[in-house]
């Protein structure tokens, strides 16, 4: 009964990996408007220059917009030239444009890409049709190029920069003669990733509730690339749409963000994460919030999923306070309590949640994130000892009797499933457990108390974004991706076939073959699990080695016994249901 718990486990975790890997449907066919290449337009951070902007389609969300055909009127308050303007808190280096009061970089000092540049979340290399983060969408296609596209003035900047070391304010204004006055107002926390973030619209006597449009996102390293290789599977996942209403989590993967590009409720966050990274609307209230999926070919070829996203506040967009950073859980929620359910811990999120907790009090003590997995996972295994060395002592009983067990098996092969007399079979059976005194399940049960232990762990390694960039040591210079030769998945398949050995078995040769073929998948799907992950895998397997040796140890040599003959089968107590054999013993 255990092993087919096993082989049903390890089978099912192998189907899902395979449909995820070779049969997960592909990624939504982009809109022609929204493809493009990176060599034919570039973002303004690298040029200074401000990217014209097009009109909203009607029902697509964050549509690109073109530049007015008129001339916009003169402007009033605003500036002559386009500068940027540079906000620096301990955590993020702001860089924002005058020309439409927008965001060129978001980049986060604490997290480094692939070459060893602090990680910006606002994309590069996206077209100029695109819009940037923090620009204005109103109604009137002319009038929101003239929002995008006019040079606001600036207040709250000392010469082009902002030490925003306490809560800091920077402000950007403009008003032309036709009566049009825009105010953008941005209020930096110094620690937390918080920006908020104030925008006010008139146009002569009419007060215009404008969208807040973030546009593509989030330009973390590595956005995931489409259709990625086989030994490339490390990539992140795509970024998806992240909501919290009505005291539950959704999550909308970008296959299907075209089914309904349009989501409105009272939120309590709202936004695109990816997966060590969120951008998130925190506490909006009342809101419409739009997205569409984005593919993007950089200059070498890459292809990259982004989705763009657009906020409405039923209120106004006053004070709005926006959350653009890491998926830390502390961090989380000293901003938010409900705000760290946007790690996706799964199920068992309750358990991972004191595991990350154990994990990160060791890496305090010991200093190396690939240690502190070692020592949790002893830690773990160590308390589970009593429940595995009970299903281990169950099995080998099981073991014992199975010459018995085959016997009365062999009797009843010739009946059919549905033929009532094959309920004296199981009669027979329960009577020789009782004899023996074997619970039947003892196997099982302790293994089946301890998957919801491993299952949290195993999920905990994949998300925490303390494991990111973090270097164990020797070859793996990054636990949260693979290793790159291959050194743990071999020897996580060498030692899952060696404890699979050893462990005591009652299924049949084939059965048995079979579990022996399992650890070859296992090595294979380890190819392209990350570092951590893997690494909590094999030492699992070799603690378990080791208590199967002292198990072995501890309770001698299997005793196995013989089938008795069908004579004495047949001989019953009438009192209790044992054998005359053994009621003579």
């Amino acid at each position: 009964m255990e092993r087919r718990v096993f082989i049903a486990i390890g089978l099912s975790f192998l189907v899902l990996y395979m449909y995820q890997a070779y049969f997960a449907p592909p990624p939504p066919t982009p809109r022609p408007a929204a493809t493009s290449t990176a060599q034919t337009a570039q973002q303004p951070a690298s040029t200074g220059a401000t990217p014209a902007e097009a009109p909203a389609q009607a029902g697509a969300a964050v549509a690109p917009v073109t530049s007015p055909a008129t001339p916009p009127p003169q402007s009033i308050v605003g500036e002559s030239s386009v500068r940027t303007i540079t906000v620096d808190t301990m955590t993020v280096q702001a860089v924002f444009t005058n020309s439409g009061a927008r965001l060129l970089h978001w980049r986060l000092k604490q997290y480094r890409d692939a070459v060893g540049q602090p990680v910006d979340l606002v994309p590069s290399g996206l077209p100029a049709v695109e819009q940037l983060p923090f620009s204005l969408r109103v109604d009137q296609p002319e009038l929101t190029a003239r929002l995008n596209t006019a040079v606001y003035r600036v207040s709250g900047d000392t010469n082009g920069h902002v030490d925003a070391t306490k809560t800091a304010t920077l402000a950007f204004e403009y008003e032309d003669a036709s009566g049009l006055h825009v105010r953008k107002q941005f209020e930096f926390s110094p620690s937390n990733y918080i920006v908020k973030v104030t925008a006010s619209v008139t146009n002569g006597n009419q007060t215009i509730n404008p969208n807040i449009v973030w546009g593509p996102g989030l330009g973390d390293i590595a956005a995931s690339v489409s259709n990625p290789g086989f030994f490339n599977r490390s990539a992140p996942p795509p970024p998806e749409v992240v909501l919290h209403r009505a005291g539950k989590v959704e999550r909308i993967l970008i296959n299907n963000i075209t089914r309904q590009p349009v989501q409105e409720a009272v939120f309590r966050f709202a936004g695109v994460d990816t997966h060590y990274f969120m951008m998130a609307a925190v506490n909006p209230g009342q809101v419409r919030m739009e997205a569409r999926p984005l593919e993007v070919t950089a200059a070498q070829g890459a292809r990259r999923l982004l989705v763009s996203s657009a906020f409405k506040f039923a209120g106004g967009a006053n004070g709005k306070s926006y959350f653009i950073g890491p998926k830390q859980f502390d961090l989380l929620r000293s901003i938010d309590g409900e705000l760290v359910r946007a790690v996706n811990f799964g199920f068992f999120g309750w358990l991972a949640v004191p595991l990350l907790s154990g994990l990160k009090w060791l890496h305090g003590i010991v200093g190396n994130w690939g240690w502190s997995i070692v020592l949790l996972t002893v830690l773990i295994n160590l308390a589970m000892f009593p429940l595995r060395h009970k299903s281990v002592v169950s099995m080998r009983r099981m073991q014992e009797i199975q010459p018995q067990v085959k016997a009365i098996q062999d009797r009843y092969a010739s009946l059919k499933v549905t033929d009532p007399a094959r309920q004296k079979m199981n009669s027979e059976m329960m009577n020789l457990y009782r004899e023996k005194g074997i619970n039947p399940a003892g196997g099982c049960i302790p293994m089946l108390v301890m998957m919801p232990v491993l299952i949290a762990f195993y999920a905990l390694l994949g998300q925490a974004i303390e494991l990111r960039g973090a270097d164990f040591g020797w070859w793996i210079k990054d636990l949260s991706q693979p290793d790159p030769y291959f050194v743990i998945p071999i020897l996580v398949g060498i030692t899952m076939f060696w404890q699979t050995w050893l462990s005591p078995t009652t299924t049949d040769p084939a059965q048995r073959n079979m579990m022996l073929v399992m650890p070859i998948m296992f090595s294979f799907i380890f190819l392209t699990t990350a570092a951590g992950t893997a690494l909590y895998w094999l030492i699992s397997n070799i603690w378990g080695i080791g208590q199967q040796y002292f198990t072995n140890w501890l309770i001698g040599p299997p005793v196995i016994h013989a089938a008795r003959p069908a004579a004495e089968r047949r001989l019953k107590n009438a009192g209790g249901g044992r054998t005359a054999g053994a009621e003579k013993r």
